[in-house]
């Protein structure tokens, strides 16, 4: 294939096609010349290190110091919720024979999120397998009073799928059947404990797509990916999944089954149900079960990660790349120096590029190679001629595809290994996306060990990040509420895809109006009265 495009590519191109199998770049003025060579090891580190892992899969936290309760971090009070007993033990045992888990051990990873900053102290886990279990676990909890902590691949960012105290964790791991998949339609059925990265796999053999993708692809669940409407790297593409999620099937609090798994595209009887539960992250019903319609799988995809100058650099490249690309992007990251810094240090990947105060990441999805190559060289002519872009390279076949991804998927795991982290997901206008970074950065000095930015450009997503030897609370009284007051200013979001869990929800009064909390309250009490659904999650606490 690659041969038979090299016509329509740039003589630079091309070499680096035939000549670096590993990947190089090149420096602007070299672009028809010569190019640095890959140092010993290729361009990807010495060490060899993978690109691609799942996460929580690492063992660089089997040495870890434990991480504290979540009720002895913050100040948070027990609801009256009963406390489960032997007789419940029974019950529940009657209700998945052999799936009631209490060994400490095995609770031990369930209690803990994957960033080790929040630890429940729940003694119970149920694995149900089928949605009418569920119902027959919740039915049962609802009459005895018992709180419910739903549980996915447990791969969040705001403590939203952990207990806080000692909740039944409902874990949907055994709930992991494709129902069905129509060939023509693209649409898929499963049940919610598919993890995403075997969905992908699964359309993918059929010619199709998932109309997600996320760094936790590996361990996520579709079920968690819909309650909390995860964002990720195809956004820009094929939108949120309140447009591709076409049907739902949702456990209420009092056991009800709520079947709305249609699979039409087009239904407009009365009120769309299944948008409530989109994002409720699991305090409003416990989704069972997805109808998503996928897109057809593209034949031709081209990633080229570029080094720029500065950030009004980044945006105008933006602008460039959106105007000449057009119908073939499918994704624009932007990442700084930092983060490829943390990235080589933690991780062992070398940057494919020269270094430069920021990186960007443009993938593009068509189904015409000839077509795309050609869209594609004129645009990288451009930002190169322009002085937008210094260096870059690009990958057309598959595993340096994904080499190139690895740099910009796997920050959060580089970031978890510098130490305590703490995680901002605003949503922000374009042009002050990255002013926070600069500014918290001369706020803290030396207070942090390190202040990042990334994300998603094309969404107007930044991914802040302040790393620090160990948890402080002086530091998070300099971060918060400053940084919510900073996003309020600018008419942003707090919780661009993450979503709230237990961490921000104190915060959904910078993003939403009192009379917004209120119907969102109203809700919560009319579909779960008792409060037994992920309970000290999303919606602020009540004085």
């Amino acid at each position: 294939m690659m041969s038979r495009l090299a016509p329509r590519w740039p003589a630079w191109l091309f070499w680096w096609q035939a000549a670096c199998p590993q990947g190089v770049s090149a420096q602007q003025r070299t672009w028809a010349g010569a190019s640095r060579i890959p140092g010993p090891g290729g361009p990807w580190g010495a060490t060899g290190t993978s690109p691609l892992v799942r996460r929580g899969s690492s063992s660089a936290f089997s040495c870890a110091p434990e991480v504290v309760l979540t009720r002895e971090r913050y100040s948070v009070r027990r609801l009256p919720f009963s406390v489960v007993s032997e007789d419940d033990l029974a019950a529940l045992e009657r209700i998945v024979p052999g799936r009631v888990i209490t060994d400490p051990e095995e609770l031990e990873a369930p209690n803990v999120d994957w960033l080790r900053t929040v630890r429940g102290s729940s003694k119970v886990l149920l694995r149900p397998r089928t949605s009418q279990e569920v119902a027959h676990i919740l039915r049962y909890c609802h009459e005895r009073n018992l709180a419910v902590s739903p549980q996915g691949g447990n791969t969040g960012m705001v403590g939203g799928s952990t207990p806080v105290f000692d909740e039944i964790i409902v874990s949907t791991a055994l709930m992991n059947q494709i129902v069905s998949f129509h060939n023509v339609s693209g649409v898929l059925v499963c049940q919610a404990g598919c993890v995403l990265e075997e969905l992908s796999r699964y359309v993918e053999e059929r010619g199709f797509v998932v109309p997600l993708d996320l760094g936790a692809k590996g361990s996520c669940h579709i079920g968690g990916n819909v309650a909390t409407n995860a964002g990720g790297l195809r956004f820009l593409r094929y939108g949120s999944l309140r447009g591709t999620v076409l049907g739902l099937e949702v456990v209420l609090a009092d056991g009800t089954i709520l079947n709305c798994l249609t699979s039409l595209r087009k239904d407009n009887t009365g009120y769309d149900l299944k948008q409530l539960f989109i994002g409720s992250e699991g305090t409003l019903g416990v989704i069972t079960a997805v109808s998503i319609l996928c897109p057809p799988k593209p034949s031709a995809v081209n990633v080229a990660f570029l080094g720029c100058p500065g950030f009004a650099e980044v945006l105008q490249t933006f602008c460039t790349c959106r105007g000449m690309l057009g119908e073939i992007l499918s994704a624009f990251e932007f990442m700084d120096a930092e983060c490829m810094k943390l990235v080589g240090l933690h991780l062992h990947l070398a940057c494919p590029v020269q270094e430069s105060p920021f990186y960007v990441l443009i993938e593009t999805s068509g189904s015409g190679a000839g077509h795309d190559a050609e869209k594609l060289s004129g645009f990288l002519e451009q930002v190169l001629g322009s002085g937008l872009v210094t260096d870059g390279t690009l990958a057309t076949d598959q595993r340096r595809i994904k080499m190139l991804w690895a740099l910009r998927e796997r920050i959060t795991e580089a970031l978890s290994r510098d130490g305590y982290v703490y995680k901002y997901d605003l949503s922000l206008p374009l042009d002050r996306l990255y002013d926070l970074v600069s500014d918290l950065r001369a706020r803290l000095g030396l207070h942090a060990k390190h202040v990042v930015g990334y994300g998603h450009l094309g969404d107007g997503n930044l991914h802040l990040n302040v790393t620090a030897e160990a948890f402080s609370p002086s530091l998070l009284g300099t971060l918060e509420p400053y940084v919510y007051e900073w996003t309020a200013r600018q008419r942003g979001s707090v919780s661009a895809e993450h979503g709230l869990g237990f961490k921000k929800k104190d915060v959904l009064g910078y993003s939403k109006p009192p009379e917004a909390l209120q119907l969102m309250q109203q809700l919560k009490a009319l579909l779960d009265p008792k409060g037994i659904l992920n309970p000290y999650k999303t919606l602020p606490t009540r004085t």
